[in-house]
Order: C-alpha cells, then structure tokens, then sequence
C-alpha cells in the first residue's frame, strides 16, 4: 500500500482555531467542493452557513437520514460516513480527523482521508495529536498549526448549584444529564439538554434555547465537543469516566481537552473545571489542558476498503483482513460486520446469498446503523428481512414499511417513549434515503422526513417543559438586557411580569407561584413588586372609599374586602372590641396602610355594633342603676344569656323599676334564663360564637361553627355531641341537656306550657290537659311539638330542667283524676302566689322567678329516664310496641331540697305538707341552707353510669351565684316545720293558715283591687 500526502493540508490545532470557518472560505472559493463532518448536527449547522454565503441551489445536503439535492449543487456537506469513496470535486475537506483513533468509527475516518481527495485542493482538519500519524501515512503533507484564538484557564470545583451563568455541565450517561437538568432546574431556573441520542432537530432545538439565551445553562455529553460552535463561558465535569462501548474507563486527557476547549470563543476567554461529583484535577493535568499538551495519536483504526464479495465466507476473510503499513492497526468488528457475524450462521440467509451481487446486496444491507440500540441479534432479525425483501421482491416490501412507520407516528407519551420512537423513525429514514432499497422512496423520505420532524418538536417539547422554566428564563434575559419588565394584573388577581404568571394577589397580599428560588427569582419577585406598589396604592385608595356591603367578617376571624383577606381579628379583654391586624405586604406603607387599617377598624366596630345592637346598646346603658346596671354587665360578659338560678338573688332583689328599664332593652326576664331574644337569630349567634372564639383560641375546638347551620334552619332542639365544646352550645342559643339540647326560647315556651297545670286545683273546672293534682303534671302533645323531641327526649330535657318524677301505675292515675271535683275557693288559688311574684314580671305572664310555682332548673346536665305523657285525659300511659306489660305514669314536679329523702313513689291521693307546698321551688339543692346527705344536685349531674361530675357549663358566674345564694340562706333562720319532719316519712296535708301581708296602696295591684271592689258594689 503506497500512500502520498501531496497536495494535502492538515490544519491542526486544539479548539476555537478557526478551522471549520477556514474549510469553509476555502471551499467556496473553488468551483465544486465536499465537505466531511463528524455529526449530522455540524452538518447542518455548516449546511446552513454555506447557504447564506452561496444560495440553497448550490449547496447538497447528504446524512445517512436526510438527503437534500438540488440539480446543479455545486458544494456537498455530508457526514463523513456519507462521503462517497471517490469525487470529481475540486475541494474536499474531512473535519475532525482525530476521530481516525476512535474504536466504533475510527476506520470510517482513516479510510477518508487515506484516499479520498479533491482535484485542486484536500484539506484536513483536526487536533494537533494528529501530526505526527499523518507525516508517518502520509509523506509530502502540508502541516498547519494553528493557535487557539483565546485562553483557557481551570476555575477549580464547584457545586452545580454555585456555577456561573453560560456554562455547559458534561456528563456521559443519559441518566445522569437528566437529574443534573432537573436539579438546575428547580434551582436555577431551567436547562437546555444535548445527548447524542436524540435527534439532530431536537438537539438543533435544545442548542438554539441556550444559545439565544433563553436558558444560561447546557448539560450535555460528550457530543459538545465535535465541533459544535457554542457560547460557553465554562465548562464543568459531573462525570470524567464513561463507557466507550465495550468498558467503562476514565478520559484520557486529550478526550478532556477536546471538551474543555468549548469554553471561550473566538477572543474571548474560558474555564473549566469539575462539580462537587468529581474530585479535583491534579496539577499536572490542569497544565496539559491549559496548554493543550497531548499525547500523540500513534495508531489510527483500519478495515479494509477491498471487499471479496465472490462469498459471504470470502467477504468476511476480507474483513479480517490486516493493514500492511504501520502506524494502521485492524479495527473492532463495528455494527456492520457483528451483523454479518449473525447471518453468516442462519441456513435461509446462506441458501439464498449464492452469487456475488447478493453477498454485495447483503454487506449494503448489513450497514443499516442501530439507532434504536438494541441487541446484535435483534438487529440481525431485521436487516434479514429487509434483504430477503430486497433479494426476492427486488425492493422492501412497503406494507411492511408503512405499519412499522404508522406504529412510530404519535406524539404522547414522556422523554423516553419519543426518544425511542424517533429512534425507530430514523431506521426507516435511513431505508427510505438508501438508492434502490424502496419502489416509491420520495414519499416515504418525505413521510419519515415529517414523522422525524414531528417526534423531534414533540421531544423537544418535553425536555423543554421538564427542564426548563420558561417563565423564570425569559424574565431572567429581560434583566440582563437592562430592560424595564412590563408587569399586569387580572382582575382575578393574578400577577403577570412579561406575560408570565408570577403569583396571586389577594388583597393586599402576594404570594409567588411554587419552583421561585435562588437569586435569579429574587430579581424577578423585585421586579413583580415595583409593579405592585402602584397597584397597592390603588387598591388602597378603593377600599377606603368601599361601602360596607363590600367587606365581611367570615367564620375564621378575616375581614375580607370582595371576597379577599385584608385582616384578621384577635381576641382582646373586651370582647365586644377585638383587635384588628393589617394582613398587608410591606409595599403598602405610610398613608395609604393608615386609609386601609382605619377603613377596616370602622367597619368591624360598625358591624358588631349592627349586628348586635341590643347587646351593644345594653352595654352602653347610662340609665341602668344599681342591681340593673349589675346584671347587666354580666349579660353583656355572658353574650345575652345569663341561667337565672346563677343571679337568683339579684334578680330577686331586684325592683320593678329596674326590671322594665332592663326590658327596654330587650331583655326578658325568665323562668329559667335572663335573656335577649333578639340575639337568638344565625346571624347574631354565629357572630357571638366567633368573638368569644376569638378570646378563647376557639376556632380550632370541635363543634365550632356547627350549630349555626341547625339554628338557621328552625330546629329547636338537637341531639348533643360529646365531642363539642359545650360553650358552643350556649353561644348559638341552646341549652345543653344531656342528651338533647334546646333552644333557650323553646324552653321558656315550655314553661308557659307547664305552669298552668301547675297552678290548676283540684276541683276547678276545665282541667288543663296535662294537670294532674296542682302539684304534678303529665307531659303533652303540645310539649312534644314545641320542642320537636321525641317521649324519650322529653324526659331527658325534663330531668335536665330540674323536674322529678313520681311513678303511679295507669290505672291509679285515672282514678285519681276521676275523684278530682268540686272547686277550689279562688282565696286558695290567690295564695298559692308569692309577693314576690305579684311584682315580678306583671306584664310578662309567660316569665316567673325562681321563688314562683314555676319550676326552677336544677342542673342543666341532670340525666333522667322519661316515661311517654298521655295525649287526652283522663290520663292514660302510653303502650310501648315492645313492651306487652303497660308503662307506669309518670308525674312530673319541680325539684325541690327534701328530693332525696323522699321516695320514688307516692300515692296518687296523698298530699304534701300545706308548708312544703308553699316552699318556693329551687333550681335543685342550691336553695337549701343545709348540707344534704346525698350532694348538692346544682353543681353535680347524674350520667348514665350513675356518676356524678361537675357541671362544666356554667361558666365562671355560676360558681359565684351559687355560694351567695348557699350564704344567703344561712341568714334565714331555723325552719322549725322542716326540721319536725327530718324524722317522718312524707305527708300531704292542708296547708296551714298564712299571716296576711299588708298590700302597698301605691301599688298597682292595690288599685286593682280596689278598682274590683267597685265594681262589685
């Protein structure tokens, strides 16, 4: 083999000498010419530049995959395995010619520029690692060194986090670029990615995203370093070991050289260095890439360009074939010859490949590259059945072409799924591209062309949404432009810097969108909230001159100005005035913040004071003396609800006078609460529940906020749930009873309902349904109805009331009422009323005292059983589905102190003691001077087990109430009738006559009478 070098120039040099742009200048200044590129991506980049220096009609285009021809092309740039073996071209160049050394490719190189050459000119271009092989090969050659056009300098390591801007981050598996592309991502906002995997439009796509600046970051393998011209400023090792198709092995450092020499172009400097992956390069190497000192090429790979084609035995002695001038060593079996290996062995491929141009069809055949990187013998399978297409049919059979094709044409799916299909595409491509191969080859090189282009935007897409954050990369331009960022607001709220959404404005509030962080997002949140502060001011200026039917108070303490929060409320000492907190960022400041916070403060005391104006009113009461003004005050402290037995002794105390100037302002004054009905309604009772909340770090406690929803929709009792604070209960307008909880109102009803029966004699006519012998009573339809409870409810709210009941079997209890005539002597019925009573709520018949005949609660927790009321009289007990044996009566009577002594029973026609009868009723043992030997039943409550607990639910005023009413009593002498019966079982008798009080002729009621006495005259 004899070589010769004449008329052949190598420019050598490292990186960023100039080279390519040399070929090129050079190529158009002759008439025709070919040029030789490593990657089909080069190829287009050069193919795109000679265009704009000599027109798309002069220039052809041939890759294995794309092939552009125009008729009277001039100038060919191909890639170098797509150069033909022989040329008439006045020009040839061969890029890259280091790549002779490489182990996959290297002999496609050697054989180029071993024998491929121009008429005028043949020019190579490479590393300076090449001298030497080329004086040895090729004698008479030309050597032109160039120097690199600017320094390269080692910057040491650094994190990924801590790279600087423009730099291009290497590693060499796929795997690894995409978690480093993630990572800068999430921290830096975005990356373009680079692999040799993809295809050439997606890595077109990917280097165009970077290089207009769109993305300050590119991480890539190791196919940056063929050539591809790029503004990278560093270049940072993740990786320095890789896998070269056979074993994983360190670079060498001409390898890391080639690489690092993509930083700096044309003038301006570079550096590289390592992440914190990779451990530091030692001196020595740093010295050799910094002044681009390496190793020479000593043996370039070889095969034979002479193929024996008389048999597929004699093509693969040529294989073998070894080169006979040193300095060129026999390559490794490359992708072509492992599949002809495969073949060689299936009898159906022997059988038919018996004549020369079926072994040269099979050889074509065997070139088809592995795009999709499958097995040697999944490849194999498919070459086989192209050319026995090709060898039976004379071309490949395109039903079996367009299912293949049709199989690879969709865009869904992730990275990886379009990745191997454009893989898959650019097989066929190739087929589509090769001369004779196809019957119609222009519409399926036109069909793959397009399918190809599809799955490589489509791949692009993806990296780019993955990878990239668009919005922080394009801010990220504009401020290195110096340009002013053009900021909007919908009326949604939603912030937009360059028409990016950057975060939500809510009231007077910006909140970034998630994935913000670093400094770059510090620049851009900067520049959202210049834009802000103007908007801050004109919403601040709105708000101030807002009606009030534009802000709100919501159940979770904010003020909320058209639907978006503006405050919080905190719980102060007064409850009725809460504090106000701005919920503001710190760009609405001096003028415009004080509009807003005074705006706000006006609305919520206007709000309270609106919504619960006879609270308010009654809190400011200048009329109010004495015990009124007093209890007064506890209303308000207690939110309009006060259990009478809690202030008995005041409101016993307390004269008419100061009772109808209480009434005035809405108060009512009941059997068993000290209310303000108007307060009973869901908007005063939800705004109540949320301000004592508010003092008591209540929004979060279980059963906040459900009541409010039962009390709107009419219910006027509801079963209890353990789990509830019970204050919610007493806030929203209930009473907790036990099991059931009631209406306050409901329950005063009830006692408009109980206290007639209560007050009917025996022997009257026109007996009250439910009377049974003035004492006791039997619970009613109308009870039941009120309330919406249920007879087993009943009993519950009765027991809870302070109520006891007397068990008589049926038919005694209709005996008794059938024995019951005559009429009682209207004296007794006038005695039966205190004094006290004759003063105390004259003109409110439904509301008594604690010391009437109206029954007083005992606890509101007692828990009872209850037996179902009768619905007619004569009283009969109600029959149960379950139970064959009837239910007993039961008789209802107000609790009283002796309720412990006493049994369960009592026969229908006995009779109390006249004294005990007179005896005002007491909500449970509250009212007696002495200790019982039981318990006090007012401050205990029987559950279900029999236990007894504190009563949790009067609140702090109870405690206080009870022990001065208990220290009251002491002061009210010996009870000589009640310490005679310690010792007897208990009585009924006639009542005992009654000292008769002088009446007050400036009373009312002595006019009254006085008045009847005329008239009877």
């Amino acid at each position: 083999m004899i070589l010769s070098g004449r008329g052949v120039s190598a420019v050598l040099g490292p990186t960023n000498t100039g080279k390519t742009h040399f070929a090129i200048e050079r190529m158009v200044a002759h008439g025709s010419g070919i040029i030789g590129l490593p990657l089909r991506l080069l190829a287009r980049e050069v193919y795109t530049r000679v265009v704009e220096r000599v027109g798309a009609q002069n220039v052809a285009l041939v890759t294995g995959e794309e092939k552009i021809s125009p008729p009277n092309a001039r100038f060919s740039v191909c890639t170098v395995e797509a150069m033909p073996r022989e040329t008439k071209a006045a020009f040839v160049a061969i890029d890259e010619i280091q790549l002779a050394g490489d182990l996959e490719r290297g002999h496609i190189f050697t054989d180029r520029l071993l024998h491929l050459r121009g008429r005028e000119e043949t020019l190579l271009l490479g590393s300076a690692t090449m001298k030497s092989i080329l004086i040895q090969l090729l004698p008479g050659i030309t050597i032109v060194e160039r120097p690199r056009l600017s320094q390269l300098f080692y910057a040491g390591q650094k994190k990924i986090t801590r790279l600087p801007q423009r730099t291009a981050i290497v590693a060499f598996s796929a795997d690894e670029v995409y978690a480093i592309a993630e990572l800068i991502r999430r921290q830096r906002g975005g990356a373009a990615v680079v692999l040799g995997a993809l295809s050439p439009r997606t890595r077109n796509a990917q280097v165009g995203l970077y290089q207009e600046g769109d993305v300050e970051y590119l991480v890539a393998t190791d196919a940056i370093g063929m050539g591809l011209n790029l503004d990278v400023d560093h270049v940072a090792f993740a990786q320095d070991r890789k896998f070269d198709g056979y074993q994983f092995r360190n670079l060498n450092p001409g390898e890391l050289g080639q690489i690092a020499g993509r930083a700096g172009r044309h003038i301006k400097d570079g550096t590289f260095g390592v992440t914190g992956r990779v451990d530091p390069f030692d001196d020595e190497l740093v010295e050799r890439l910094e002044t681009h000192q390496f190793d020479q090429v000593k043996v370039l790979q070889w095969r034979t360009e002479k193929f024996d084609f008389s048999s597929i035995a004699g093509l693969q002695r040529s294989l073998d074939a070894v080169p006979r001038v040193e300095g060129l060593t026999r390559a490794l079996p490359a992708t072509d010859q492992q599949a002809l290996e495969y073949l060689s062995r299936y009898p159906e491929i022997s059988d038919i490949t018996d004549r020369p141009e079926r072994v040269e069809k099979l050889w074509e055949a065997c070139a088809l590259p592995d795009y999709r990187r499958i097995t040697p013998a999944q490849h194999a399978d498919l070459i086989q059945s192209l050319y026995f297409d090709l060898v039976r049919r004379g071309t490949v059979n395109e039903d079996f072409l367009g299912e293949q094709v049709r199989r690879a044409d969709r865009i869904d799916g992730e990275i990886d799924t379009l990745s191997a299909r454009i893989a898959q595409i650019r097989t066929w491509t190739y087929v589509s591209n090769r001369p004779g191969w196809l019957a119609d080859p222009t519409h399926w090189q036109e069909k793959t062309r397009e399918i190809e282009d599809r799955l490589s935007d489509a791949l692009h897409e993806r990296l780019t949404k993955r990878f990239v954050d668009r919005r922080t990369s394009v801010l990220m331009k504009r401020l290195r432009e110096n340009a002013m960022l053009e900021a909007e607001i919908s009326v949604n709220g939603d912030v937009f810097v360059e028409g990016h959404a950057m975060g939500q404005l809510s009231g007077f509030r910006f909140t970034p969108i998630s994935g913000m962080e670093g400094s770059d997002a510090k620049a851009v949140q900067a520049a959202a909230y210049k834009a802000l502060a103007l908007e801050f001011e004109a919403r601040a200026a709105r708000l101030h001159a807002s009606g009030n039917n534009d802000l709100a108070i919501s159940s979770d303490g904010l003020v909320r100005w058209l639907g978006d929060p503006v405050a919080r409320l905190i719980g102060t000492d007064h409850i009725l005035h809460p504090r106000v907190i701005l919920l503001a960022d710190e760009q609405l400041t001096g003028i415009a913040r004080d509009h807003v916070a005074a705006r706000v403060e006006r609305f919520v005391n206007h709000h309270i004071s609106t919504v619960l104006k006879p609270l308010d009113d009654l809190s400011r009461a200048e009329d109010l003396q004495g015990l009124a003004k007093g209890l007064a005050f506890q209303l308000v402290e207690n939110l309009g609800v006060l259990f009478r037995r809690d202030v008995a002794d005041d409101v016993k105390t307390l004269d008419q006078d100061g009772r109808a100037s209480m009434r005035r302002y809405g108060v009512r004054f009941g059997a068993y609460h000290i209310f303000m009905p108007a307060l009973l309604k869901p908007a005063p009772a939800e705004l109540i529940t949320l301000l004592w909340a508010l003092k008591n770090d209540g929004l979060d406690k279980p059963g906040y906020g459900d009541l409010i929803p039962v009390l709107a929709a009419g219910r006027t009792s509801v079963v209890t749930d353990p789990s509830f604070e019970r204050m919610f209960y007493k806030l929203a307008g209930f009473r907790f009873l036990g099991k059931r909880a009631v209406r306050i109102d409901i329950l005063e009803r009830l006692a408009d309902l109980i206290r007639p029966l209560l007050q009917w004699k025996p022997g009257s006519p026109a007996r009250p349904d439910g009377a049974y012998d003035g004492r006791r009573f039997t619970t009613t339809t109308a009870m039941l109805s009120i309330l919406g409870a249920t007879p087993d409810d009943m009993e519950e709210i009765l027991k809870g009331l302070g109520y006891r009941a007397d068990s008589v079997s049926a038919e005694e209890a209709a005996a008794f009422l059938g024995a019951q005539t005559g009429a009682a002597p209207p004296e007794a019925v006038a005695s039966e009323k205190s004094d006290d009573e004759s003063v105390d709520d004259a003109d409110q018949p439904g509301e008594m005292t604690a010391e009437s005949e109206a029954p007083a609660a005992v606890s509101e927790e007692s828990v009872a059983t209850y037996a179902p009321a009768p619905e007619e009289a004569p009283v009969a007990a109600e029959l149960s589905a379950e139970v064959t044996e009837p239910k007993p009566v039961l008789l209802w009577r107000p609790g009283g102190r002796s309720d412990n002594q006493r049994g369960t029973g009592r026969p229908g026609g006995e009779r109390r003691p006249q004294g005990q009868r007179n005896q005002a009723p007491r909500e449970g043992a509250e009212a007696a001077g002495e200790k019982r030997g039981e318990g006090r039943r007012d401050d205990r409550r029987s559950d279900n087990r029999g236990g007894e607990r504190r009563d949790d639910n009067r609140g702090k005023f109870a405690g206080k109430g009870d022990r001065q009413d208990r220290g009251d009593r002491k002061d009210r002498g010996p009870r000589p009738e009640r310490d005679n019966n310690k010792s007897q079982p208990a009585r009924f008798e006639a009542k005992p006559p009654r000292k008769e009080k002088p009446m007050d002729p400036d009373s009312p009621f002595a006019k009254l009478a006085a008045l009847k006495e005329q008239l009877k005259k």
